[in-house]
């Protein structure tokens, strides 16, 4: 009860972030990683309690949460998210801001510097390795992970270049360059990186992979790093999973009406194999956990393999591959099958091993749903017989191919209606019925001043019919069967598309970017 009085007087003082300056002792009680994660900011102390401003104050699991992180009973109220948002940043820093004050507590004569190639640098591996362990080296390499976490990113690559490092995010498909640490730094950021994925910090000639797992303020994070030697230094690149993210369902991804029963229809088949195709990136695993969580109901057993699990799913047994230890793709689904599944989920057709048994799976009654890395739908029967597979094992067991691309979706709070001028629209190549108009992006504090705002999918769904059977039993091109599908109604990856500029979901400039060949 006294909880409920708190929020309800909240909503009627409607808290003004902009209009208040918060003393740096009150600030300075809230870890920066802690507000920017539960996007909070703290107003007063009231005795041993702390008033903190939340977007959702009502809450009670976050504010218990809170609770245990600060170590002090919390008072909530409530504030407005975007000033929530204005406020973080202003007291908390964003990513230059965060290194700055990092880079301050090191020393000019903490920095060594490494000459490589040679005896030397094996002499001084264990001083670099030092260096790397040090707080503020490990504060600058959590603080940068950290805040690719709150933009969103789902990558961070480091480069070294002749006279500098650049350090850029990937958030929405799109790389944007944040403010790099000094170059005399960058051998420990590397070995720091190296040291948390358990790999070889002297090993710099040949690439090297690993993994990072992170637990931050309740948070499962795995991160996949890899490393490759270029001209002047090693490149790294970490891969951001959130295993404890949001799992988004079938009517989330962004299908059309039409496009979304024929997927509905697709996954209640009770066995074959339904691929999903894309380049890395493009979305493929999202798609397949939500048809899986659509699925997954007491009466089915479902089982996936995948490298690696980046999701967890919920009442659905998972196996991760680890070909350290021989255990691949291959290997694990001929032991999926002993453990009789309805529903099999295979991370991905790499070789011919592993597509013979998913469709032996496929034939003996199990439903298989997989990826492969091809640029349309139908390139995925190509590649199939491409391995080895014979063309009448792929006819009957192939039951839909869906190539997909993520696109960023416009902004609502900032798109700008216009008329495309016939230059643009020869380029994407369809035509705007009269009075019809179309959507630009402009930029605003909402989207961070960018004019796009979270991703969506568009779709090319081939389903198997028996005439396309027919031309994959006679090795047909992988053109052939494309065109042959659109004749008989399949919609393009641009023909999505098109229609989702029309109904202003996002740019022309989006779709040219994703679907050009």
């Amino acid at each position: 009860m006294e909880h409920e009085a708190v929020v309800e007087a909240a909503v009627q003082v409607g808290l003004a972030l902009s209009a208040r300056e918060i003393p740096p002792e009150i600030v300075s009680r809230v870890p920066p990683a802690v507000a920017k994660y539960y996007r909070v900011v703290p107003l007063e102390a009231r005795g041993k309690a702390l008033v903190l401003a939340m977007a959702a104050p009502e809450n009670l699991a976050v504010v218990d949460e809170l609770r245990v992180h600060l170590g002090c009973p919390v008072v909530p109220v409530l504030a407005d998210p975007e000033e929530l948002v204005q406020a973080v940043d202003r007291y908390y820093g964003a990513g230059a801001q965060t290194v700055a004050s990092v880079l301050a507590d090191i020393g000019e004569g903490s920095i060594e510097v490494v000459k490589e190639p040679g005896e030397e640098e094996q002499a001084n591996t264990g001083r670099i390795e030092d260096l790397a362990n040090e707080a503020p080296i490990v504060k600058l390499v959590n603080s940068l992970i950290i805040e690719a976490l709150r933009r969103g990113a789902s990558d961070i690559f480091y480069t070294e270049l002749r006279n500098s490092i650049k350090v850029r995010y990937r958030v929405d498909g799109i790389l944007y360059e944040v403010s790099p640490p000094p170059k005399k730094l960058y051998l420990a950021i590397v070995s720091r990186i190296k040291i948390m994925a358990d790999l070889n910090i002297a090993e710099k000639r040949l690439p090297q992979d690993g993994r990072i797992k992170l637990k931050l303020l309740g948070k499962d994070i795995d991160i996949r790093v890899s490393t490759v030697p270029t001209v002047f230094g090693e490149s790294v690149a970490l891969r951001l999973l959130d295993k404890n993210s949001i799992l988004l369902g079938l009517a989330d991804l962004g299908f059309l009406p039409e496009t979304m029963k024929q997927v509905e229809n697709l996954i209640e088949k009770k066995h074959g194999i339904v691929l999903v195709t894309g380049p890395t990136g493009s979305g493929k695993t999202t798609t397949l956990y939500a048809a899986l969580n659509a699925l997954n109901t007491p009466e089915k057993k479902i089982i996936t393999i995948e490298d690696p699990v980046e999701y967890l799913l919920y009442g659905i047994n998972q196996m991760q591959v680890r070909p350290k230890i021989d255990f691949g793709f291959a290997n694990g689904l001929r032991s999926i099958l002993r453990q009789d599944p309805d529903i099999i989920m295979v991370g991905e057709i790499r070789d011919r091993e592993t597509a013979e048994m998913a469709i032996q799976a496929a034939l003996t009654g199990h439903l298989v749903f997989s990826t492969l890395h091809t640029n349309d739908s139908a390139s995925a029967v190509t590649r199939l017989l491409d391995m080895g597979v014979e063309p009448f094992l792929v006819a009957s067991t192939v039951r839909g191919m869906m190539a997909q691309r993520l696109v960023r979706v416009l902004c609502p709070h900032c798109r700008q209606e216009y008329v495309p001028s016939e230059a643009e629209l020869r380029k994407i190549g369809y035509e705007l019925p009269e009075g019809e108009h179309l959507y630009r992006a402009v930029g605003c504090p909402k989207c961070n001043d960018i004019g796009y705002r979270g991703r969506t999918g568009i779709y090319e769904l081939l389903i198997m019919t028996p005439e396309l059977e027919s031309m994959v039993l006679g090795r047909v091109s992988s053109a052939q069967i494309k065109d042959a599908a659109v004749a008989a109604g399949t919609a393009s990856l641009r023909d999505d598309g098109w229609r989702k500029v029309r109904m202003g979901v996002t740019t022309v400039e989006e779709i040219l970017r994703v679907t050009q060949e």
